[in-house]
């Protein structure tokens, strides 16, 4: 790995140093450069409050690094030659923060309407320290079911292997994982803020060691937020700061996230879950990937392009049931 150090490091439009940045934003490309780039930019526009951007390339094979280091001069370039993952980048960039606070933004995010200024003023009038997220929108705009979460549960695992959450997405009951937010909601306390856009203060986070290297991708801030609970700090959802997520856009195959979800999943209850639960989670596993499976290849579904690629992805995600299985 090399750091870059660009032209100038600036700490937003004024100009201010490194170290008088309220912020350090960190961003993790791979093989996004167009959206890489996207986010960049709205990160220039919708931001006023002194910060840094620093940028992990996790040796991206599309010319993102040159593309990021060519158009943003400002940004600190950190290139891997290899893909560390979003954790291993993450804690990389670690090393060279320099602000009092620290947030995360994915590449393939658009923050909206001055967000990163707003979860941060609010972070910073709050009485107790803590991890704050905001609200996610999809594509289409609709708010998204991923802008928080609920911690995994034996009776969710259960919901998710057999189906129930996605014939009920909108049931507390049946998708007790689901945390949805509308932009009229007040500010709340909850299990998990995900990754893509995720404040902490810096010393909190150096406290917490940062994230868990074991998670390549996914599950990493759901076992922070988990840890950092037992240690009294809350994880708050705060909606009036939104960003527009595309998601999976590093995927290099449809199965490649549903099992490094898998993994993680797996990793996480065996983390944070009692242990005289721990007998639940393989079979439950083994019946989420299986019924999929049955159900992709059911005689009646119309024959289509879009049917033959589920078909496909559900039959890789089983073939690698081993690696899941086995977490990271």
């Amino acid at each position: 790995m090399r750091v870059v150090r660009n032209k100038r490091e600036s700490a937003g439009a004024d100009g201010d140093s490194p170290l008088r940045a309220v912020v350090d934003i960190v961003i993790v490309s791979y093989n996004t450069r167009d959206l890489t780039l996207a986010c960049l930019r709205t990160v220039e526009r919708e931001t006023s409050v002194a910060h840094r951007v620093i940028v992990v390339d996790n040796g991206s094979r599309d010319g993102s690094a040159d593309a990021i280091a060519e158009a943003f001069p400002s940004v600190l370039l950190l290139r891997s030659a290899k893909n560390l993952g979003f954790a291993g980048a993450i804690n990389l960039a670690s090393g060279q923060l320099a602000a009092p606070w620290l947030l995360l933004l994915n590449s393939d995010a658009e923050v909206r309407d001055r967000a990163i200024d707003r979860l941060l003023a609010y972070a910073q009038a709050q009485p107790a320290p803590g991890i704050y997220g905001g609200r996610v929108l999809e594509r289409d705009g609709r708010s998204s079911g991923i802008s928080c979460l609920g911690r995994p549960s034996v009776w969710s695992h259960f919901c998710l292997a057999t189906g129930l959450t996605f014939l009920f997405r909108r049931s507390v009951w049946f998708n007790p994982e689901a945390v949805r937010l509308s932009q009229d909601d007040q500010p709340r306390e909850v299990d998990i803020v995900v990754g893509c856009l995720f404040l902490i203060s810096t010393a909190d986070w150096r406290r917490l060691g940062g994230f868990d290297r074991r998670f390549f991708m996914y599950g990493e801030e759901a076992d922070l937020c988990l840890r950092a609970a037992r240690l009294g700090l809350r994880s708050v959802a705060v909606p009036f700061a939104t960003i527009l997520h595309l998601g999976e856009a590093s995927a290099e195959t449809p199965a490649d996230p549903l099992v490094q979800i898998a993994r993680a999943r797996m990793t996480l209850m065996r983390r944070h879950w009692p242990k005289r639960w721990h007998f639940t989670i393989v079979p439950l596993g083994w019946l989420w990937a299986a019924l999929r499976v049955a159900a992709a290849s059911l005689p009646m579904l119309r024959a289509s392009a879009r049917t033959a690629e589920r078909r496909r992805t559900w039959r890789t995600v089983w073939r690698r049931r081993a690696e899941w299985l086995a977490g990271y």
